[in-house]
């Protein structure tokens, strides 16, 4: 049971708004990129203690800057972190930030709709900012279908990135297309694209899915839910339907080196200004179909091959800012949200993992509000300013990024913007050990987990709290709530008081 002296500090801590700090005397990097990995768990590379899948380039990125050991995803899920990590508020905030279907609406703000959202920041403070990779935040606006054989606006490029090369949403959803700057890439117009999320197992006489030709199928592609079994395209059943644009549709196993490509082009174009990256991958994500030159580099299957090819995006990536003269570059490597073994298709990746915890020594995945949820790896390195080698236990959000370079930079933040994040410069750049002091754990659904320091409150909609002391049990194995009843009524408190901040 947590003592009196114990309780009252705690009680101070949390009853303090987090501080937003001072404008920071730091120069302005050459570069800042945001390298951001999907569905990468806390313990699924070399760098997080996982031997078993070498990651090179990402040691090498810890060895020469910071590796964080408490760092969080605001939530469990895609869409939902990306919102809020370019927005700088949590995305319980704003209606419609759940899991977006590839057809969704943009739900990021526009200018003048009193959001500062960080590419626009950048863009401001003389940055030429690019997005490439996966977007997952919709596109255009209003009540019509997407028309995709025009122009699509608003999109990134009226939310602050002055170029984007996009995937629309996940690889396994439709449409399996690149965007650049709101258009398809290389679409015929003679063979225009329609997309339908209708949930019907086939949408239009002719079309070919899991269930009429499963023999159209790669082996291991064999979808294991009825979500992810529509429009077969590239070998690999998605969801929702698609037809036309054949000469546009990706193939699966080149995504990570066309992004990298792009990323290489916006960094030449831009060689001599100052660059703002946030480039996405696709690994570790489904479908998991890695290029040939990865396939059995681990011996955790498909999955273990595909982390190896995010690492060589990373290798890529660095080559890259190192060829353009981006030596002065502040770089931030994390992932959206935790692991999922097996997420929508029969690919081995559950056997291969059988027994090996891509959280480790954290329990929890993807979707859900233990720590494996959301605690990421999480990497800063700037040369002369971030002290090579180091490790932090400090906590800290992927909502703090925005804030952060906002002080960097010297940006007075407008009042309604970046509600949630905090200014850690001392934290992510300085080398202190003193973080948030708090912050909220969205999951995909269900309960809400909430951290105050060591302390780990879940609340479910229905049913009682559960309470952890994570310096005692990083598992979140026993419940103390039953010993502690004040404690968790005030963290509750605080947490419902975050939560109805307006």
């Amino acid at each position: 049971m947590i003592n009196r002296r114990d309780f009252l500090a705690l009680l101070s801590a949390v009853a303090v708004a987090p501080s937003f700090g001072a404008v920071s005397g730091r120069r302005k990097p050459k570069a800042v990129v945001v390298f951001y990995v999907d569905d990468l768990g806390y313990a699924d590379t070399s760098t997080y203690g996982q031997k078993r899948v070498p990651c090179p380039n990402l040691d090498k990125l810890a060895a020469e800057g910071c590796r964080f050991t408490d760092a969080h995803s605001p939530t469990s899920v895609c869409t939902p972190s990306r919102y809020s990590l370019l927005t700088g508020d949590y995305a319980f905030r704003r209606p419609g930030t759940t899991i977006l279907d590839g057809d969704a609406k943009l739900i990021l703000p526009l200018p003048g709709e009193g959001k500062l959202t960080l590419p626009e920041m950048m863009r401001r403070s003389g940055y030429r900012t690019g997005v490439i990779g996966k977007w997952h935040l919709g596109l255009g606006r209003g009540g019509e279908p997407t028309d995709w054989n025009r122009k699509i606006s608003p999109g990134p490029n009226e939310v602050g990135f002055d170029y984007s090369f996009i995937l629309a949403a996940t690889a396994d959803r439709v449409p399996c297309v690149y965007l650049r700057n709101g258009e398809v890439v290389g679409l015929d117009p003679a063979d225009p694209i329609e997309i339908s999320y209708d949930n019907a197992p086939k949408k239009w006489d002719g079309e070919i899915t899991a269930r009429t030709n499963p023999e159209k199928l790669k082996a291991w592609a064999h979808p294991s839910d009825t979500q992810h079994d529509k429009t077969i395209i590239d070998g690999i059943s998605r969801i929702g339907h698609m037809r036309g644009g054949k000469s546009a549709c990706w193939n699966d196993q080149d995504i990570s080196d066309t992004l990298c490509r792009q990323a290489d082009l916006f960094l030449k174009e831009s060689a001599g200004g100052n660059v703002f990256l946030y480039f996405c991958t696709s690994d570790v994500h489904v479908p998991r179909d890695p290029h040939s030159r990865f396939k059995g580099k681990t011996d955790l299957g498909i999955r273990g091959d595909q982390i190896v090819e995010m690492d060589d995006a990373l290798g890529q990536i660095r080559a890259s800012l190192k060829k353009y003269g981006y030596d002065d570059t502040l770089f931030i490597f994390t992932s959206d949200n935790g692991p999922r073994i097996s997420d929508g298709y029969e690919d081995g990746a559950r056997a291969a993992w059988e027994g090996v915890n891509p959280a480790h020594p954290f329990s929890g995945t993807k979707y859900g509000c233990y720590e494996g949820g959301t605690r990421v790896p999480f990497i800063v390195s700037w040369p002369g300013q971030v002290k090579p080698g180091s490790v932090s236990s400090a906590l800290l959000s992927q909502t703090d990024i925005s804030r952060t370079l906002a002080a960097i930079l010297g940006v007075d933040v407008p009042d309604g913007s970046m509600l949630d994040s905090v200014n850690l410069e001392d934290v992510m750049i300085g080398g202190s050990s003193v973080g948030r002091k708090e912050l909220v754990e969205q999951p995909g659904w269900g309960p809400v987990g909430f951290r105050s320091g060591d302390w780990k409150l879940i609340c479910p909609k229905k049913g009682s709290p559960k309470l952890f002391n994570l310096a005692d049990d990083p598992g979140e194995t026993n419940d103390v709530a039953a010993k502690n009843p004040q404690l968790v009524i005030t963290l509750k408190k605080r947490l419902n008081d975050i939560m109805k901040r307006p």
